[in-house]
C-alpha cells in the first residue's frame, strides 16, 4: 500500500492549512456577514424614504385640489 503525502512539496503545508482553517474561513464568514447586515439596513431606510416621499406627494396633491 502506497502513501500519498496530503501537502505534497509544501514545507509547512499542514500549518498553512490549519492557519487557514483558524483565521481565513472565520473571516470571510464576517465578511460576507457584515455585507448582508449593511445590505439590510440600506434597503430598510431607502424604504423608510420612498414611503415619506409618498406621503409628501400625497399632501402636495390634496392642497392642489382645494
Amino acid at each position: 500500500m502506497s502513501s500519498i503525502p496530503l501537502f505534497p512539496g509544501v514545507p509547512g503545508g499542514p500549518e498553512l492549512f490549519i492557519v487557514l482553517l483558524v483565521f481565513a474561513i472565520p473571516l470571510v464568514f464576517l465578511v460576507v456577514g457584515g455585507a448582508v447586515v449593511v445590505g439590510v439596513l440600506r434597503r430598510r431606510s431607502s424604504t423608510d424614504r420612498v414611503r415619506e416621499l409618498e406621503r409628501r406627494v400625497e399632501e402636495l396633491e390634496r392642497e392642489k385640489r382645494e
